[in-house]
């Protein structure tokens, strides 16, 4: 019989904290790999596209799927608020690289990037499944906050005229970036590039 004191004083020994980063790590990578793979996925196939076909793209097993989100609900509101997430983290990137003005600017045609994503998932979110009553609130808290400080910036700096609400300049961006008839895929793009010119009209300097 195996002495349990000498069994748990062995596993104690080993370096449990350099396993334990070991594991975290490849379970974030394979993480952030089933988001990207479930995002493609469901714009190509819609939300409702085979768990298989998401595991396969993401190169895990169909087992890692189910063990991070066991309702399809649940990887849908993930890769929602990961879409969120990264449109909100671009702002910070492109305050510091950019003038408030520019910073803005390219803000708004990355949410056009954020809009486009979201469409492929629009099937579920408009279904009225309770699953998905909190997205709007997280949707507002994240975003909102995110474009009213570079428009405050751009706005202090003289680069854009002052008067511009961000919920309504959300809500302009996501008109003109309705599908153009016509499948031209840039027709958003240089619309969110008059409506930015437009900003700059009024404006201090």
């Amino acid at each position: 019989m195996v002495n349990r004191k000498t069994q748990k004083k062995g596993r104690d020994t080993q370096p449990r904290g350099r396993t334990v980063r070991h594991l975290r790590a490849d379970a974030q990578r394979n993480l952030d790999a089933l988001l990207q793979s479930a995002m493609a996925v469901f714009a190509t196939s819609g939300v409702h596209a085979p768990v298989r076909q998401i595991a396969e793209k993401a190169g895990v097993g169909v087992g890692t799927v189910y063990r991070h989100f066991p309702q399809r609900s649940d990887l849908i509101v993930a890769v929602f608020r990961r879409e969120v997430d990264a449109c909100v983290d671009a702002a910070a990137v492109l305050a510091a690289a950019h003038k408030p003005g520019e910073a803005l600017t390219r803000w708004l045609q990355r949410y056009v990037d954020f809009i486009s994503a979201k469409r492929g998932l629009a099937a579920a979110l408009h279904s009225g499944d309770p699953a998905y009553d909190t997205l709007p609130a997280y949707f507002q808290k994240r975003l909102r906050p995110a474009l009213e400080t570079l428009l405050d910036a751009a706005v202090a700096a003289g680069e854009v005229r002052s008067g511009v609400k961000p919920d309504d300049l959300l809500r302009a961006v996501a008109s003109l970036s309705a599908p153009a008839h016509d499948g031209d895929p840039t027709h958003a793009r240089r619309m969110v590039g008059l409506l930015a010119d437009g900003l700059r009209y009024g404006a201090k300097s």
